[in-house]
C-alpha cells in the first residue's frame, strides 16, 4: 500500500520546517510509522547533532531521518536522509517499505546525502561526515581559503582531487542497487499475488454465501410447505371431529326424540288399557248377572227334562229360548255414560235356587282394586296391563231365533 502522509502531515512539515530552516537549532527529526500500518509520524526531533541523532534509531523499526550537517570542505549546511531499516525488521515488512523510500525523498526534499542504512556502523558521525565531504564535488573550504590568501603570498599550484574508482565500493553499490530492486519487484509480485488470492477467497466466500442462502431458502421453503401441510391436516381433522360430534348430537336428539316419543305413545297405550280396563269393570260392576251363567243353566235344565224339540231349517225351537224371549229380551250392556238406568232384572230359574257361578273371572273387580288402591293409575310396563287385562266377553251371548216366515 500507498504510504500515507495525509494522516500527520501537520506535524511532518513543522518537522522538516524546522530543521531546513537555518534560524532554528533543530538539526534533525525522525520519522517512522504508526504500528504496522503506513501512516508516517513524527518518532522526534533535536538539536544534539549526529550523535544524538544515532541514539534513537531503533532496530526493530523502519524509520527515516533528515538531518542538517555541516560540509567539512565548505563549511556551508548540507542535508542528509537516513533510510533506516533496522536488523529486527522482518524481510515482508522491509519489503512494502522500499516502495516508499522514494514517497519519503520526494516528501523530505533538498537532501545532499542519502544513507541507506541497517546497522549502527552505517550511521557512525564521522562516515556521515566523510560521506557529506564526499559528495560536496570539490575539496574547498571557502573560510580556510580565505585565511590562506590573507596569510600566504601567491597561491601555490592546486593538486588534482581525482581518486581511483573502488571496484569493491562499486560492486557493493551496484549489488545494493540490484538487491534494492529484486526486493521491489518481490514485493510488487507479492502484492499481486496476495490481491489474486484475495479475490479467489473473495470469490470463494461469495459462492458459499449464496449456496448456503440457496439452502436456506430451500430449507425454509420446506419447513413452510411441511407446516402449511401439518395446519391443512389439523384443520381437517378438526373439521371432521366437529362434524362427527354434531353428526353424534344429531343422533342422540334424533334417539331421544324416538325415545321421547316411544314414551308418549306408551304412555297414551297405557292410559288407554287403563281408561278401557277402568270402563271394563265399570260395565261388569253395574250388571247383577252374567248371561252366559244363564244360557249355561238353562242348558242344563234343559238336559235334565230330556225334552226333545224337533228342529226346522233356519230357526232354533228350543223351550228355554222361547221362554226366555216370552219372558223379556237380554239385556246388553251400555256404556254409563249412555244409559244411567240399571237393565231389569232376569228371572232366574226355580231348578237352581243359587246364582250361577261365573267361570270366568271376573276383572273388573281386580283391575279397579289394582287402579284404585294408590288412587292413581299406576304406570306400568305394557306387557304387563296387556297380561292382566281381558276383553270382557260379550253378553250378546244368546242366539236369538230367526224370525218365522
Amino acid at each position: 500500500m500507498a504510504l500515507n502522509l495525509s494522516r500527520n502531515g501537520p506535524a511532518l512539515q513543522e518537522a522538516y520546517g524546522q530543521v531546513v530552516a537555518s534560524a532554528s537549532p533543530t538539526d534533525w527529526a525522525l520519522f517512522t510509522y504508526e504500528g504496522n500500518s503506513n501512516d508516517l509520524r513524527v518518532a522526534g526531533t533535536g538539536d544534539g547533532g549526529l550523535e544524538e541523532m544515532v541514539e534513537e534509531l531503533n532496530s526493530g523499526k523502519v524509520m527515516y531521518a533528515f538531518c542538517r550537517v555541516k560540509d567539512p570542505n565548505s563549511g556551508l549546511p548540507k542535508y542528509v536522509l537516513i533510510n533506516w531499516f533496522g536488523e529486527g525488521v522482518n524481510d515482508v515488512r522491509k519489503g512494502a517499505c522500499a516502495n516508499h523510500v522514494s514517497s519519503v525523498a520526494n516528501f523530505l526534499k533538498g537532501a545532499h546525502v542519502t544513507i541507506n542504512a541497517r546497522a549502527d556502523e552505517d550511521v557512525e558521525p564521522d562516515a556521515i561526515t566523510e560521506k557529506v565531504a564526499k559528495a560536496s564535488g570539490a575539496n574547498y573550504n571557502f573560510h580556510k581559503e580565505g585565511s590562506k590568501f590573507q596569510e600566504a603570498g601567491p597561491q601555490t599550484p592546486v593538486g588534482s582531487v581525482y581518486q581511483k574508482t573502488n571496484a569493491m565500493s562499486e560492486i557493493k553499490r551496484v549489488s545494493k542497487d540490484s538487491f534494492w530492486a529484486k526486493a521491489e519487484k518481490d514485493e510488487e509480485n507479492r502484492r499481486l499475488e496476495e490481491k489474486r488470492k484475495a479475490e479467489e477467497e473473495r470469490q470463494r466466500l461469495e459462492k458459499e454465501r449464496r449456496e448456503r442462502e440457496l439452502q436456506e431458502a430451500t430449507l425454509r421453503e420446506r419447513r413452510y410447505k411441511e407446516r402449511a401441510s401439518e395446519i391443512d391436516a389439523q384443520k381437517k381433522f378438526q373439521q371432521q371431529q366437529e362434524t362427527e360430534s354434531v353428526n353424534k348430537e344429531k343422533q342422540q336428539w334424533k334417539e331421544q326424540e324416538e325415545d321421547l316419543s316411544k314414551m308418549q305413545k306408551a304412555f297414551r297405550r297405557r292410559s288407554e288399557s287403563v281408561e278401557k280396563a277402568q270402563e271394563a269393570a265399570s260395565i261388569i260392576g253395574q250388571r247383577s248377572v252374567n248371561p252366559r251363567d244363564i244360557f249355561k243353566q238353562k242348558e242344563r235344565s234343559m238336559s235334565t227334562d230330556g225334552a226333545v224339540v224337533s228342529s226346522q231349517p233356519g230357526k232354533l225351537r228350543s223351550p228355554f229360548l222361547q221362554q226366555n224371549s216370552q219372558a223379556e229380551a237380554p239385556v246388553s250392556p251400555v256404556h254409563p255414560a249412555v244409559q244411567d238406568v240399571h237393565p231389569p232384572p232376569v228371572v232366574r230359574s226355580s231348578v237352581h235356587d243359587t246364582p250361577p257361578v261365573s267361570p270366568v273371572p271376573e276383572l273388573g273387580d281386580s283391575v279397579r282394586q289394582n287402579n284404585y288402591r294408590s288412587g292413581a293409575p299406576t304406570y306400568e310396563p305394557e306387557e304387563k296391563h296387556e297380561a292382566v287385562y281381558e276383553e270382557p266377553p260379550s253378553e250378546r251371548v244368546i242366539y236369538d231365533e230367526p224370525p218365522e216366515l
